[in-house]
C-alpha cells in the first residue's frame, strides 16, 4: 500500500517542480523553481543527498510550499501564464490580422477555456484591444476571486 502511495506522488504533477536526470553529470533530482513578482527562487535536491527519489520529490514540494508562504503566495496548482508571446504584450489577448480582430481567452475557476473577440472594424482597433483587455482583466479577476 505505501508503494502505490509513493509511487503515486512520484508520477503525479507538482506545479514548479521538475525531475533532472543527467547522465553526464551525476545529476538526479527535483528542481524547484518558484515565481514572483518577476523574481525566480530555485533549489535542486539531489536524490543521493535527500535519501532517495521519493525523499527528495518530499523535501521539493516542502521547500515550494514554505518559500511560497514566506512570499504571501497563495498555493494552488494552477498553471498561471504571466508573460505573453502573442504579440500584444498582454496575457490572453492576441491580434489575428486575417480576421480584423483581437481574440481574448482565459481560463475559468473550474480549468475550462473561455474564448470571445472584438471587432477592429466595429471599434476601430484601439478602441478593440482597449474592449480585449478589458475582457482579459474583468475573466482573470473573476477566475481569482471565484478560486478564494
Amino acid at each position: 500500500m505505501e508503494g502505490e502511495r509513493e509511487q503515486a506522488i512520484l508520477t503525479e504533477k507538482h506545479k514548479g517542480i521538475s525531475r533532472i536526470e543527467q547522465d553526464t553529470k551525476s545529476t538526479y533530482g527535483w528542481y524547484v523553481r518558484v515565481r514572483f513578482k518577476g523574481n525566480t527562487f530555485s533549489k535542486l535536491f539531489s536524490d543521493k543527498i535527500c535519501g532517495g527519489k521519493h525523499s527528495s520529490l518530499l523535501l521539493a514540494i516542502e521547500w515550494r510550499n514554505k518559500t511560497e508562504k514566506k512570499l504571501g503566495i497563495i498555493r494552488n496548482d494552477k498553471h498561471m501564464v504571466t508573460l505573453s508571446s502573442s504579440g500584444t504584450g498582454v496575457v490572453g489577448v492576441r491580434l489575428n490580422n486575417e480576421l480584423h480582430r483581437y481574440e481574448v481567452s482565459w481560463v475559468n475557476d473550474q480549468g475550462k477555456q473561455g474564448k470571445t473577440s472584438v471587432s477592429i472594424a466595429k471599434h476601430g482597433k484601439k478602441e478593440a484591444f482597449s474592449r480585449a483587455c478589458a475582457i482579459r482583466r474583468e475573466k482573470e479577476n473573476a477566475r481569482h476571486i471565484d478560486s478564494i
